[in-house]
């Protein structure tokens, strides 16, 4: 059955190359998980007779947004970091592991396990309105540990109505104990098992303490051979030239980027990497390493927000708390943050079927509990969603299954 949206007090359609297209007292017709027609609610007659199958759903003056599209997550992991967590609150040095602490606790966990887990926060994600999220392996870091967690993936896929981007991140860090230019060599090896099971992204950590740059332009120019697109964390911990890098391969996105430097930005910019801000990990890690927005918004690199959802620097499964982030200490308007958290994610994920609702955009809706989206952003600490849809069906918010 088709469905029609009426009452909106006001809706954000992404349309366009900039800004919100917002309607006010607007409707929405979904036609086969499609959006159909927007346009002031008073017009509802000319486009739908009172004859058709449609059902319809009353938003009660609620704000309307694209469902978030979340580009960057590592949804898939066992065991806990919070000593680590702890440790840095109280100003410690830590040393019990980090990444690789949750790479054994994952490995022990059975298939089972990691799925519970798995579901259990894309839910979460789905009742804050996110609708499509990319997921990284990473915490593998074996061949059979990696092609294991993209089983899981892909298994998540099928179970949760959520639209999933698999990501190959083999090169996490380098395993304890083994050779970081053999480990290279057997990312590579991996990459054409791990498109057959369905990754469709490589992503490489170049970083201070992980991959340099050489590495991962290997591993990276690799991958696309093997037919996968680019993603690298870039610029976290300290200036590499990873987002310099990311322009000479033409990464679709370069995710962190606390430490880039004005011409990588100006690189980013020119060939069309989009740059994918993470301040819940900023927050997390208390660097406070704030100022990357304004020098990559300065050299016109298109922005998206996202969770980085992970055990260990950001484990948050919510987009608006980072669209709240990317406001409170990045200074982004509202506007432009929500536009980060939809069509910039769907930019970076290079999707033109999600973060927008124009006409033939998948009908993916976040109705946010309010009537202006300011509110999102001001009211700390409330459920900032009420309805999630997914190709113009209401998931139960309860179970994370459509209604």
């Amino acid at each position: 059955m088709d469905l029609l949206v009426r009452r909106i007090g006001r809706l954000h359609t992404m349309a366009g190359a900039t800004g919100s297209g917002v309607v006010e007292d607007a409707a929405l017709v979904v036609r086969d998980g499609r959006v159909a027609w927007t346009g002031p609610d008073a017009q509802v007659g000319s486009v739908v007779a009172a004859s058709d199958d449609v059902a319809e759903w009353d938003a009660e003056g609620a704000v309307v947004l694209p469902g978030f599209v979340d580009a960057h997550t590592h949804l898939v992991w066992a065991g806990t970091r919070r000593e680590e967590f702890v440790a840095r609150l109280a100003g410690e040095s830590y040393d019990g592991g980090g990444i690789r602490t949750t790479v054994a606790a994952t490995r022990a966990a059975s298939d089972d396990a990691l799925m519970a887990l798995a579901t259990t926060r894309a839910r979460s994600a789905l009742r804050n309105g996110t609708t499509t999220m990319e997921i990284k392996t990473g915490y593998g870091l074996s061949v059979a540990e990696e092609l294991r967690q993209l089983d899981v993936i892909a298994a998540l896929a099928e179970r949760v109505p959520m639209r999933i981007e698999p990501t190959y991140l083999g090169a996490h860090v380098v395993p304890a104990g083994a050779d970081p230019s053999t480990y290279v060599a057997e990312v590579v090896r991996t990459l054409p098992a791990a498109v057959a099971h369905g990754a469709r992204w490589v992503d490489v950590f170049c970083d201070e303490g992980a991959f340099t740059v050489d590495q991962a332009r290997t591993i990276l120019t690799a991958g696309r051979d093997a037919g996968l697109g680019l993603r690298i964390h870039a610029e976290e911990i300290a200036h590499t030239g990873a987002a310099g890098l990311a322009a000479e391969l033409g990464c679709a996105s370069a995710d962190h980027l606390e430490h880039v430097s004005e011409p990588d930005a100006r690189a980013m910019a020119s060939a069309g990497v989009v740059a994918v801000l993470l301040p819940t990990v900023t927050l997390s890690l208390r660097t406070f390493a704030f100022g990357q927005y304004q020098v990559l918004r300065d050299a016109g690199v298109q922005l998206a927000v996202s969770t980085d959802c992970n055990p260990g620097t950001s484990w948050c499964e919510s987009m608006p708390y980072a669209i709240q982030l990317a406001c409170l200490v990045y200074g982004m308007p509202i506007g432009d943050a929500l536009r980060a958290g939809t069509r910039g994610g769907a930019a970076a994920l290079r999707r033109d079927d999600v973060g927008h609702l124009e006409l033939g955009a998948c009908a993916d809706l976040a109705v946010l509990a309010t009537d202006h989206e300011a509110d999102l952003v001001a009211h700390l600490g409330a459920p900032a969603v009420a309805a999630t849809f997914v190709a113009g069906r209401r998931v139960d918010l309860a179970d994370g299954a459509p209604s």
